[in-house]
């Protein structure tokens, strides 16, 4: 399996802050933490999906629009390296 590397982990860092709308700093919250609990919504979750879909220049197949895709950033990060 593909891994990203460090400075893509903070683009979707940096699109998880701009897109997020998260009540908490994205810097605040650790990779695996779950984002939901957060303050990540489901409204808010297809607006990161769209953006990251634009920073890095994929397209997110059906069988990864699901919840658990978009958890943690370490979930984004490793569903972007297949992607990718």
């Amino acid at each position: 399996m593909n891994t990203l590397a460090a400075e893509d982990v903070d683009r979707i860092r940096e699109v998880l802050g701009k897109y997020g709308k998260l009540p908490v700093e994205i810097t605040s919250v650790s990779d695996d933490a779950d984002l939901y609990d957060a303050g990540l919504t489901s409204h808010a979750s297809v607006n990161v999906m769209i953006a990251l879909e634009d920073e890095f220049d994929v397209e997110f197949p059906d069988r990864l629009l699901q919840k658990t895709t978009f958890a943690s950033v370490t979930a984004i990060a490793n569903a972007v390296a297949e992607l990718a």
